[in-house]
C-alpha cells in the first residue's frame, strides 16, 4: 500500500491520471506500476516479465541505498522506500539525470 508521496508528479499521476512533469507517453504505465504498488504489500509483486518489459526492480546505491526502484521507461522511474508492507516517499523522477 502507498502511504505517501514524495513529489508532485507521483500525486498527480495517482490522483488525476496526469502530470506536467512526466511525458504523456508514459502516464499508463506510471499510474498501472502506482496501482500495483497501491494493491500490493509484497515488494517481489513488482517484478513485471513479458509485456510490459521487466520493470527492473532493484536497491539504489549510495546516499539513497534505502530506496527502491522500478522503470517506467528509461529514463524514467519510480523510486521509493519499503518498510513492512507499505511504500512510502513514492517520487516519479529521473534520477540518472546529472
Amino acid at each position: 500500500m502507498i502511504v505517501g508521496f514524495g513529489n508532485k508528479a507521483a500525486r498527480d499521476i495517482w490522483e488525476i491520471n496526469q502530470s506536467k512533469a512526466l511525458p504523456r507517453e508514459y502516464w499508463i504505465r506510471a499510474k498501472a506500476l502506482l496501482t500495483i504498488m497501491h494493491a500490493t504489500s509484497v515488494l517481489e509483486d513488482l517484478k513485471i516479465r513479458g509485456e510490459p518489459p521487466n520493470v527492473r526492480l532493484h536497491k539504489l546505491k549510495g546516499d539513497r541505498q534505502q530506496f527502491w526502484s522500478v522503470t517506467i521507461k528509461l529514463p524514467w522511474c519510480i523510486t521509493f522506500k519499503f518498510k513492512d508492507g507499505e511504500f512510502s516517499e513514492v517520487t516519479i523522477e529521473n534520477y540518472h539525470k546529472g
